[in-house]
């Protein structure tokens, strides 16, 4: 027999169940965030049942109601065929469980051609907390920075309490309140506008943020 009788047991595993046990012991799983040029396949059908996921818990970024699998598959084969997005998507594990977008601004637009709009951002709720929100956010900044961006915009709906924490931590500024920014439910829902400069050589002043 080995060890010291008088000597307590592994407090690290005091007071916990064989499950917490094993999830302790499991290995970190992979986080990734990539551009995607090119959906098909099990990519586009991990990418749809996020999607369908997102929707059921309210951030399905627009769709009130589940639409048809097809609907969702045509939507993002549109999303990489329109020449002014760049879709960006997250994996767990090598698993697609959100993405976000990059709207570029038009040619024509030659007065905002500094800014661009991250939207449609979201993570499946099996996939949260591992940090793929910030991730994802980070790998959308840095490719509008390549593209000469100096100012990336988006907005939130203000029942989206994570996505405002998360974006009030990275250096987001709430610049405006938008009073019928959805509706939901029947009833209007408030949108958050945030900016964030990407540019140092661009320099802003920010009136007081708005409640």
């Amino acid at each position: 027999m080995t060890g010291d009788p008088d000597k307590p047991g592994d407090s690290r595993f005091e007071d916990i169940t064989p499950a917490e046990r094993l999830a302790s012991e499991a290995p970190e799983p992979k986080v990734q965030t990539e551009e995607a040029s090119i959906l098909k396949g099990v990519d586009l059908e991990d990418l749809c049942d996020a999607t369908e996921k997102a929707i059921e818990d309210g951030g399905g970024f627009g769709w009130l109601r589940m639409p048809p699998r097809e609907t969702l598959e045509r939507y993002w084969q549109g999303v990489l065929a329109n020449p002014v997005r760049r879709l960006f998507v997250a994996r767990l594990d090598g698993v697609i469980a959100g993405s976000a977008q990059l709207i570029k601004p038009t040619r024509n637009n030659e007065a905002q051609a500094f800014a661009a709009q991250l939207m449609s951002a979201f993570i499946a709720p099996w996939a949260r907390g591992y940090g793929l929100a910030r991730r994802l956010t980070e790998t959308v900044e840095i490719a509008a920075k390549a593209e000469g961006i100096a100012v990336l915009k988006l907005d939130v709906r203000e029942t989206q309490q994570a996505a405002i924490r998360l974006y009030d931590s990275m250096g987001y500024h709430r610049y405006a309140i938008d009073p019928v920014y959805a509706r939901v439910g029947g009833r209007f829902v408030r949108g958050y506008c945030y900016a964030k400069v990407l540019d140092p050589a661009v320099s802003v002043t920010w009136a007081p943020t708005p409640q």
